[in-house]
């Protein structure tokens, strides 16, 4: 299965894109993992995963169809 996400702020900076697609995850703790495996440099940056348009705080499966966006902190005005 792939999933493709849509990168916001300075995500989009260490991967160079702002669309990804990764292969063979089932919910969002193998995403984070696949994606700091293929992204070394995402580790210890701080993100949001949204899911269907939902921040998500807890290990949620995902499937094709599932609308993922990591999001940077950001702060509220």
């Amino acid at each position: 299965m792939q999933v493709e996400i849509i990168l916001f702020g300075q995500l989009t900076d260490i991967t160079g894109q702002e669309k990804i697609v990764i292969s063979n995850v089932s919910d969002t703790n193998e995403l984070v993992k696949a994606l700091e495996e293929k992204y070394p440099s995402m580790k210890g940056v701080k993100y949001l995963v949204a899911a269907d348009r939902k921040v998500i705080s807890t290990n949620t499966a995902i499937n094709e169809k599932t609308a993922l966006a990591l999001l940077p902190p950001f702060s509220g005005g």
